[in-house]
C-alpha cells in the first residue's frame, strides 16, 4: 500500500448478506428495518469507494462482524452489550445469526493492511458465523454456574447460519482467533469493567 491508500474500518453485515443482490438491495433491508449504524456505514464505504475512484488514489477497507474481546473504553459498544445481554441473566436470546471477530484481529488488519504495499480492496474480518445458541453453548462450556438464557425468543425456526470468505484477510496473515477465546476474553473484560 502507498502512502496515498487510506484505510476505512466498514461494517461486514450488507457486505455478507447482500453482495451478491447490489447495493440497493441491502439499503432497503436497511432502511425498512431501520438499522441505521449499518445503513450509515455502509453509505460512508460506497461514498469512499467512489470518492477513491474518482481522484484516482488506493484505498483498502477492513470489514469486521460483530467485534468482541477486551474493552479498551468504559463504556459498552453493540457487541460487547450483545454478550452482557446473555451474562445479565436474560431470559432468551435472539434468534439471531452474525459474523463475530476479536477486536486484536480487526487491530492486526489495520497495520498489516497498511504495512503491506500490495495490500487492496476489501478485507473481510470474521471468525466465526454463529447463531445465538452457539454463543449460548460456548459461554455455558466457559461459565457452567453461570444463569444463561435457556431459550430463543421466538419459536421460529433459527435464523440461519451463512459463509464469509475470509481469505483475503487470511493472505494478509491474519490467523483468526478462535471464537471461545474471544468470547472468554470479552465476558470477563466486561466483569473487570463492572458490567455484571
Amino acid at each position: 500500500m502507498t502512502l496515498d491508500t487510506t484505510l476505512l474500518l466498514g461494517e461486514i453485515l450488507v457486505i455478507a448478506l447482500f453482495g451478491g443482490f447490489g447495493a440497493n438491495y441491502g439499503l432497503i433491508f436497511c432502511c425498512f428495518y431501520q438499522l441505521w449504524y449499518v445503513l450509515s456505514k455502509t453509505l460512508a464505504e460506497d461514498a469512499a469507494w467512489k470518492f477513491v475512484k474518482e481522484k484516482a488514489f488506493d484505498m483498502v477497507t477492513i470489514n469486521p462482524a460483530m467485534v468482541i474481546g477486551s474493552l479498551l473504553q468504559p463504556t459498552l459498544n453493540t457487541s460487547a452489550a450483545a454478550i452482557l445481554q446473555l451474562l445479565n441473566g436474560s431470559e432468551t436470546y435472539p434468534n439471531s445469526t452474525f459474523g463475530w471477530v476479536h477486536v486484536k484481529d480487526v487491530a492486526l488488519a489495520h497495520i498489516l493492511a497498511f504495512e503491506n504495499p500490495s495490500a487492496n480492496g476489501r478485507y473481510l474480518m470474521v471468525e466465526s458465523v454463529a447463531h445465538y445458541s452457539e454463543i449460548v453453548k460456548i459461554l455455558r462450556e466457559l461459565y457452567p454456574t453461570m444463569k444463561l438464557p435457556e431459550k430463543c425468543a421466538d419459536d421460529k425456526p433459527f435464523t440461519p447460519t451463512y459463509q464469509v470468505n475470509v481469505e483475503r484477510a487470511k493472505k494478509l496473515g491474519i490467523e483468526f482467533i478462535p471464537l471461545a477465546e474471544s468470547l472468554k476474553e470479552t465476558a470477563e473484560s466486561l466483569k473487570e469493567k463492572k458490567f455484571y
